[in-house]
């Protein structure tokens, strides 16, 4: 059976051959910042679970320190944009299947794992969405690498030159979703809870509801992420208020409240791993001017969205 376990040694492996392809990277005078960088990564998922609390610690405040004096970009080994515009011309939408690969390897893997009377032999039903994921990647991989008669080396070329442009961004959410937890643990939820009880009425499910999806969003922006911003206020008003007090089914009031995080996302300067990507993959100059256009042009977005996962809870999250 596949478990949690082996992805993470999986993808230890990638970010230990991140790492060593970025050392030898003669054209990146800061790729000794890239390999530690990556290389501690790919020890806390080879090693974490037996390097303790402080051992892992130690790892989280490396990657930040690397990551403030600054990691460099390469020059891996790949197609020149004028292939890749050929390549697009050539091949047009089809180009696109190994993408749509992907959800739908992983949403039959789920519920293969879930669904079936086999599918727990195979696949960990605990960690289901997750592991499915990761095995349609390497599908999907392995499609384009058949289809393309690409090296063999060319995923991870091309992972590294994604990865040396987002840069430190690219665990953003990682890192943002352990302070989530820790903020959980330190009782920031109910904190958050009695001050949204004493200021907003929650008795009744619109308010709970608006409550509940504007705190998520709110939370997001302030935070950076919907997955540090979901424990804390799933624990403050979700769970209390939207589900034991008023009725709510669980499984609906945390999808659509996560998906009303994401809005949150889309309008803060604090989601860079988000927002901070597509001003660097362009290569922009002005990086600041262009991550304040980014959050600009989607707030027209984000807020209709808001109050739309605000109707679609109220409507579908309740049975009665």
């Amino acid at each position: 059976m596949i478990t949690l376990a082996h992805i993470y040694i999986l993808v230890g492996v990638f970010f230990g051959a991140i790492a060593l392809l970025s050392v030898v990277d003669s054209a990146n005078p800061r790729r000794v910042l890239n390999f530690m960088f990556w290389g501690m990564l790919a020890t806390s998922f080879l090693g974490g679970a037996y390097l303790g609390d402080l051992g892992n610690g130690l790892l989280a405040l490396g990657l930040v320190v690397v990551a403030t004096i600054g990691m460099g970009q390469g020059k891996p080994a790949t197609t020149t944009p004028e292939q890749r515009r050929e390549s697009a011309l050539k091949r047009g939408n089809l180009l696109f299947l190994p993408a749509l690969i992907i959800p739908a390897v992983a949403l039959g893997g789920t519920l293969i794992a879930k669904q079936t009377d086999w599918g727990p032999h195979l696949i960990d039903p605990a960690q289901a969405t997750l592991i499915s994921l990761i095995l349609a990647t390497l599908i999907a991989v392995t499609v384009v690498m058949v289809w393309l008669r690409l090296p063999i080396a060319a995923p991870l070329q091309e992972a590294r030159r994604l990865l040396d442009a987002v840069g430190w961004a690219a665990i953003l959410p990682q890192m943002l979703a352990s302070l989530g937890a820790v903020f959980l643990f330190a009782g920031v939820g109910e904190q958050v809870g009695a001050i949204f009880a004493q200021y907003i009425p929650l008795d009744t499910r619109t308010m709970a509801v608006a409550a509940y999806c504007i705190g998520m969003a709110l939370f997001t922006i302030i935070m950076g992420n919907a997955f540090a911003a979901f424990p804390v206020m799933t624990a403050a008003v979700g769970l209390p208020f939207v589900v034991m007090q008023l009725g709510g089914d669980p499984a609906r009031v945390c999808a659509i409240g996560m998906l009303a995080g994401f809005c949150g996302t889309l309008m803060t300067p604090m989601a860079a791993n988000f927002n901070v990507v597509p001003a660097n993959l362009l290569e922009l100059p002005d990086r600041k001017a262009a991550l304040n256009g980014v959050i600009r042009a989607q707030i027209p977005t984000a807020i209709p969205l808001l109050i739309a996962n605000i109707v679609l809870m109220r409507l579908l999250a309740f049975p009665t």
